[in-house]
């Protein structure tokens, strides 16, 4: 029987595989996280761009918190009855709607990245030097397999 090589079918499976544990353990920790501070993780993507940005159209915003059309308006919804977030018709385009961070909701945010810290804190603390490194693989991942996504700043 052959010895399997770095390149083998089921060296590139493990590879995968991994990747897709750490993206749950990550998400997980993540969500834990925010819980515990009143947020889940979509929230906390749409206000950290939100607060960035100023304010951005629905599908601007979708595009970055990874949500369908129809999940970001319901999460909108919750949010604006929370005061989080604030919701008017475009000057430039009375059509198109934008939402931008409330006062409150910039105030939720400062808790709720402070949270987040903590978590990366422990992901630079089991990578040591190499979170650099792992930080530029994942964006060159990220560019080459997604459209569009050369300008994503992941969190």
């Amino acid at each position: 029987m052959a010895a399997r090589t770095d390149r083998s079918p089921l060296a590139g499976d493990e590879s995968l595989r991994l990747l897709s544990m750490v993206e749950r353990a990550v998400t997980q920790r993540l969500d834990d996280a925010l819980k515990a501070h009143g947020s889940g993780i979509d929230q906390w993507r749409i206000l950290s761009l939100l607060v960035e940005q100023g304010g951005s159209p629905m599908n601007v915003v979708a595009d970055h918190a990874l949500l369908l059309a129809p999940k970001l308006s319901k999460l909108v919804d919750r949010m604006v009855a929370a005061n989080l977030v604030l919701r008017h018709a475009d000057e430039q385009d009375r059509r198109r709607v934008l939402i931008a961070a409330s006062p409150r909701g910039r105030q939720a945010l400062t808790g709720w990245n402070a949270a987040v810290a903590e978590v990366q804190d422990e992901f630079r603390e089991i990578l040591g030097p190499d979170t650099d490194q792992l930080d530029d693989l994942l964006r060159r991942l990220s560019r080459g397999l997604v459209p569009g996504s050369a300008s994503l700043d992941m969190a």
